[in-house]
């Protein structure tokens, strides 16, 4: 189980990171016309979900977490780890 990424992972990062740049870099303030048809703007989402959904796979094939997000070192934990030892007890 390795933690390097595939080379298919690897393009279907950048094919994802390059249609997010390209819907970003086509924004258009509302009622105004949008550059993109709408056919183009439905097909980049369902590329996206493709994507997205092969990505997923990829990481369940190698055995990796999807699930995981990064977060900041103040943000509050939203789980807390109890230890059930009793006092004066060892560990074996």
């Amino acid at each position: 189980m390795s933690k390097e990424l595939t080379k298919e992972e690897r393009i279907l990062q950048m094919v994802k990171k390059v249609l997010s740049n390209v819907a970003k870099d086509t924004y258009t303030a509302p009622g105004l016309k949008h550059p993109l048809s709408e056919q183009t703007i439905l097909e980049i989402r369902e590329c996206l979900g493709l994507v997205v959904s092969r990505e997923t796979e990829l990481a369940q094939e190698h055995g990796r977490d999807k699930s995981a997000r990064p977060r900041f070192i103040d943000e509050p934990q939203s789980s807390v780890v109890v230890n059930f030892e009793q006092p004066g007890e060892t560990k074996k």
